[in-house]
Formats: C-alpha cells, structure tokens, sequence
C-alpha cells in the first residue's frame, strides 16, 4: 500500500455538498480529498491506490457512469460509491452491474455516509494486503530460481532484496566484477510496482565521453553540430520504469555533477532546450570499487553519493559462498545445454570438487564461461588450476576448508543422498553426520528444487 493512511476521494460539483460531505468524513476520522469534477481524482486513481472513490452520478463533462467506466479500467477491484438522486435508483442499479460497490441516494444522512465508507475501505485494504501477499510469493519464487545460493550472504542478499523492492527508493549496488549486479537490478525490477514498466540499462564505462550528455539527456533539434533531429534520452526512455546506471564509478565529475539536480528533483533538461520534463523514474546504480574511498581520492562526488545510497546492497563473491559454486555451476550448465541444444552431461564429484578449490576471479561471470565450455566439451574441469599456494591459514584451518568442500561437492554430485555420499567419501554414516554437523551442511540444501 502506497500510503499509511487511507484516502477518500469525493467529487461532487455542488461546493455545499462537497464541503458538507468533506466535513463529515474528517469528522468521522477519515482523510478527504475533495474535487468538483472527475478528471483531476483520476489522476490519484491506479492499482496501488490505498482509498476509495465517492462520486456523485449527474456531473457536468464525465458524468458517474462515465468516470465510472474509466476508474474500473484503471482498477477492476477499486471500491467506487455512486451518490444519486431520487429518480437515479435504476441507473444506480445498472452501475452496480458495471462495476460500482455501492451508491447513495440524496439527500443522505452523515452516518449512513460514514458507514458505507468504513466498509469500502475495509475492502479497499483487504484487496491491497491479498495483492501484496500474492506479490511476495511471486517475488519469492522468482528471487530463488534468479539470485541462486542456499549459503548465508546469498540468503540475506534475496532478504534485502525483497525489502527493497518494496519501497520507491533509489539504490545503490556494490560488487566485483562479474558478481551478477544486474541480475540483482533486474530481480528488484521484476518484483517491484513498475515491473511492467522499462528497465532502461545504460553501460557508464561503454559510454563515448564526447557522446554521454546526448545520450543520457536526449537533445532538441540543433543541440550541436549534426543535430539534425530532437533525440529522447534513456532518462526519459525509463520514464515510469526504472533507469540501471552500470559503473557509475566510471562517470567523469563533470557528469556527475549534472546527474545530482536530476536525482533531487527528479527533472530532466534535453540539451539545447530551455525548458525541463519531469522524470518519474527509479534509478538503480551499481559500482565496482567503494565510492566512499573514491570520494576521499577525489574521484566521485560525496553529495551524488549520499543521493545514491539510500539503500546500499553489496553482491557477495564466490570466494564469499564457496558451498554454492557446486549447485551455481550445476545450474549453468543445464542452462548452456539448453541454449545450445545439446544433452546435459553428468558431472562427477571430482569436477565438482576442482571447482570449489578454484579462486574464479572473475566470479559468477568467470564460471558460466567455465559452464559453456563444459556443456560444449571444450574444455576439461580437471584441468583448473589449485588454490593459488599463498592463501593463508594455518594447517588444520586449511584442511577443514578442503574437507568441507570436499564433503558439500560429494553432497551436491549425490543431490542430497547421504547413502551414496558417505560411501563414495569412505566414510561412515555417522561420521558423515558428524562432520556435516560441524560445518553446518544440511542434506536439504544440496536436494534437487521442489
């Protein structure tokens, strides 16, 4: 819901009867919006809108029924209260048939008013709660089959995630390379309010210096030498939708300074125009190195910063979730072989194993390289180099890390089956129970997906 507190709409063009009705609703603890013609409530009437509509049936321009007609259009389960006269009782019917929850006849008492609004919004409330929790289980399962993992940073990753995409705040997303930074924007998108709207992408590092403002910003005609025709900017493009800015580290200053007025005011001015656009649009930005040592080094700008980190969300790598390279690379695969039209091969415990021991600096990027290859027989797992010989730690920490991989690797190859992994590692059923205890691996987390 967009709002803490319901809102009623009451469009009558009567100033009596507006200020009559208005003063009866505040008086009853509800807050109201009054307007003498239908056109202007419109614009406050959409899906996420937390109210209701009280209008009256016999208005000049967009009658009742007319209004009507357009509010069901914007929103089928939108309770919409007809206020008639005497002789209105059958048009009163037929708006119940198009769509109407309830009407009024005038003249009304104050009460009766007041009880047909509670209970419209009670319905208004119930309806937007069901939606939100239909919503959140879409987002789940999406969440899960696109940001996958099962170890702790992945799992509070998909948590914020989902918290985020609830609210209309900008976001700021940190990671190496290759950790999957845009599929994180993407999922935020996906699961948020303007997820039927444009996800406009744009490369900051891709961008030709001579060639950034044109593109960002758009240009009327005659902006510069060789502006033949006015151009839209990706500002504009993302206009409802949300707007990726990838590496935004990579912006010069100059620039930077012209995104900040943009971000506060959220108006956009095309270059050689004299007037500025509004800008409804969510930006999501994501950035390789830490902006806050780039803001000491004197490379980013500290108040663009604090415009953009209204909510920060940092992309762990794998050196971070070693446990899930095994079901990530298992996954990728699958996918390669799909994409390529050729049969998903088998994948032993020994690749599964050289993976997990594999720094991939390169991360999620690196290894779905890593997973093409596989799929088109090009190039042998065993063949990965071993963990580079200068880690650090000492003997026994070195060795419970690779017996831990070992045993998640064994664990992933056997989805889950302890019989064949305790066997296959040589050891007992109950000291396979006991080491899995000890490295907090449970048998469900390397199970094949429901």
């Amino acid at each position: 819901m967009t709002s803490d507190q319901a809102q009623i709409l009451f469009i009558d063009d009567e100033p009596h009867v507006r200020q009559a009705a208005t003063q009866t609703l505040e008086l009853a603890g509800f807050q109201v919006q009054a307007f003498e013609s239908a056109e202007p409530a419109l614009e406050r009437i959409g899906r996420n809108f937390f109210g209701i509509v009280l209008s009256d049936l016999r208005m000049p321009d967009l009658d009742g029924m007319a209004f009507l007609q357009r509010a069901v259009d914007l929103d089928p389960e939108l309770p919409f209260v007809l206020i008639t006269g005497h002789g209105d009782v059958q048009q009163a019917v037929e708006a119940m048939r198009a769509g109407a929850y309830d009407f009024i006849e005038k003249p009304f008492a104050s009460g009766h008013l007041a009880e047909v609004a509670a209970r419209a919004l009670d319905k208004r409330k119930l309806t937007l709660e069901n939606r939100e929790l239909r919503i959140a289980a879409t987002a789940r399962d999406q969440l899960e089959t696109r940001v996958l993992g099962r170890t702790k940073p992945i799992v509070e990753l998909r948590d914020r995630i989902r918290a985020a995409a609830g609210t209309e705040a900008d976001i700021l997303i940190l990671g190496e390379t290759g950790t999957g930074k845009e599929v994180v924007a993407r999922a935020i998108h996906n699961i948020s309010s303007r997820k039927s709207e444009p996800f406009v992408v744009i490369n900051c590092a891709a961008l030709p210096s001579e060639m950034i403002e044109s593109e960002l910003f758009g240009h009327e005609i005659g902006a510069f030498p060789g502006a033949i025709r006015a151009r839209f900017g990706r500002f504009l493009q993302a206009a409802r939708g949300c707007l990726y800015l990838d590496g935004i580290d990579s912006l010069p200053l100059e620039l930077q300074g012209r995104l900040l007025p943009v971000l506060r005011e959220r108006r956009v001015t095309p270059l050689g125009a004299s007037n500025s656009q509004e800008l409804d649009v969510r930006f999501i930005v994501s950035a390789r190195s830490d902006l806050v040592d780039a803001v000491g080094a004197g490379q980013f700008r500290s108040d663009l910063l604090y415009s953009l980190n209204t909510i920060t969300l940092r992309v762990p790598s794998l050196a971070e979730r070693v446990e899930d390279i095994p079901r990530l690379f298992t996954q990728l695969v699958n996918e390669a072989c799909l994409r390529y039209r050729r049969p998903i091969p088998s994948i032993g415990a020994a690749t599964l194993t050289a993976l997990a021991r594999n720094p991939w600096p390169g991360n999620v990027r690196e290894l779905r390289n890593a997973a093409d290859r596989f799929a088109l027989g090009l190039a042998p797992i065993e063949g990965l180099e071993d963990e580079a010989p200068a880690q650090r730690g000492s003997l026994p920490d070195l060795v419970a890390q690779y017996e831990r991989r070992l045993i998640a690797a064994e664990l992933s190859a056997n989805k889950g089956r302890l019989k064949e992994t305790y066997e296959s590692l040589g050891l007992s059923r109950k000291t396979l129970y006991e080491k899995m205890q000890k490295y907090g691996l449970k048998r469900e987390d390397f199970q094949p997906e429901a």
